[in-house]
């Protein structure tokens, strides 16, 4: 047991250090022009499994699958079971702004996790997530005819790129065979690189430029409970409910004000700030969900979720690095909620004559209103999902997939609007430990 608890932990700590490798080697690991602002693009937790079903996982439990969205969950498991699930996201996406239109495709890791009975009715697990990413660039050009006549043309281009990651452990405990407690420590961490450029026609201009790079890290936390219960013989009807702890973040701002030139760059001003220190008070904000599932036959499952997060009072419609004061479509932060439900259908499970009837078909659908406001105007996101797990080899052991097909945001009033299809993968690896063998 300890050998592979070892060997799982090795698999987590280089999938970390090759996390950190591709951060910085270039590559964009979200791209959105609504990412420049605040801590950037909040990731989508859970697996495959989750995600084809609408994003719901509070309110499930299902021995078949690991669902991290809520840490009372793990315990939903065979007793001597070890599980392991590992998705990887591909999103495509088009975006309109008037009559412009662009596209673009990333690849990413969606979540890798591992969990594992420890006493009796106590699990524990352990597994690194995304938690949010930047990554943007675009260009506008100056239209006030004032300063155009004193300048010439001027060129506004703003870049940046970086990602945010959640290390997380945490353990539950079922009581009665009904009512399920979980707690989850979070570690977020990661950095990020912001540009701002003005760039003038006129030779006698040099281009002067902005720019912000973020370290940050917060610890923060996770708590769920979960209780179910049987209604007759086939039924059963599930509450969840987590809440996640707010939490300062720390780390430092690093800016540059610079004058660009043909030549050479110049460095006319610089400072580091700490946040909390010598610069304002960043704050993840907390957040409340709630479930409601319902288990018929082994063969339906449903759930509903509901999750509130207030990101008002979090600091970062102001804080310099995280707030965006030169657009004309000012930020501001705002509550975010999400409604999301899901649907599965598995046919007959336990059918040994045919694959197809023990695969597992799901449905879902979400409407999320994003933690930010621009220009006074909210961002709204909402999809359907479709996805199914294909059984492979014995024991639970299976490949999930998913399509995320959605929108965000609007192509009026200056907004950009984005329409994707996303599809994750995933693998649902299963064993059972702690067997001890008999020889006669």
């Amino acid at each position: 047991m300890l050998r592979r608890i070892f060997n799982s932990a090795v698999v987590l700590t280089a999938l970390l250090a090759g996390l950190n490798a591709s951060a910085q080697s270039g590559e964009y690991l979200s791209y959105t022009p609504y990412s420049i602002f605040g801590i950037g693009d909040l990731s989508q937790q859970g697996s495959a499994y989750n995600r084809s079903m609408g994003g719901v996982g509070i309110a499930s439990r299902n021995v078949r699958y690991q669902n991290s969205l809520n840490p009372a969950a793990i315990t939903a498991r065979d007793s001597l079971s070890f599980m392991l699930d590992f998705s990887l996201l591909n999103s495509n996406i088009i975006y309109r702004q008037g009559d412009l239109t662009s596209a673009r495709n990333i690849n990413n890791i969606s979540s890798m996790a591992i969990s594992f009975p420890v006493w009796r009715s106590m699990s524990m697990i352990f597994g690194i997530a995304p938690y949010s990413s930047a990554g943007y660039g675009y260009t506008v050009k100056e239209t006030d005819p004032s300063i155009i006549a004193t300048t010439g043309n001027i060129t506004y281009q703003d870049y940046g790129q970086g990602s945010y990651y959640k290390l997380y452990g945490g353990i539950g405990h079922t009581f009665w065979k009904k009512l399920s407690v979980g707690a989850e420590a979070d570690y977020i961490f990661g950095n990020c690189n912001k540009y701002f450029t003005e760039n003038f026609s006129k030779s006698g201009f040099n281009a002067v430029q902005d720019s912000y790079l973020l370290y940050l890290n917060a610890f923060t936390g996770k708590f769920g409970v979960q209780y179910e219960q049987k209604f007759g013989s086939k039924t059963k009807v599930g509450f969840g409910a987590t809440y996640s702890l707010g939490a300062n973040m720390h780390g430092t701002v690093d800016y540059k004000h610079s004058s660009v030139g043909s030549a050479e760059t110049v460095v006319v001003s610089s400072h580091s700030d700490t946040l909390g220190v010598n610069a304002a008070p960043v704050r993840i904000a907390s957040e409340l969900g709630l479930g409601l599932s319902v288990n018929f036959d082994e063969r339906i499952r449903a759930e509903i979720n509901y999750i509130f997060a207030d990101w008002t009072n979090t600091g970062m419609g102001t804080a310099n690095g995280f707030a965006v004061t030169n657009s004309k479509l000012p930020f501001s932060t705002t509550a975010r909620q999400s409604v999301r439900a899901g649907l599965e259908y598995t046919p007959d499970r336990y059918n040994v004559r045919y694959w197809y009837k023990r695969v597992s078909y799901r449905a879902g659908a979400y409407y999320n209103n994003e933690y930010y406001k621009v220009g006074g105007n909210e961002i709204n996101t909402f999809g359907i999902t479709l996805g199914a797990t294909l059984p492979v080899f014995r024991w639970y052991n299976g490949v999930s997939v998913a399509v995320d097909m959605g929108q965000r945001g609007t192509a009026v009033a200056g907004l950009v609007r984005e329409r994707y299809i996303k599809f994750c993968v995933g693998l649902n690896l299963h064993d059972i430990w702690f067997q001890k063998r008999r020889f006669e």
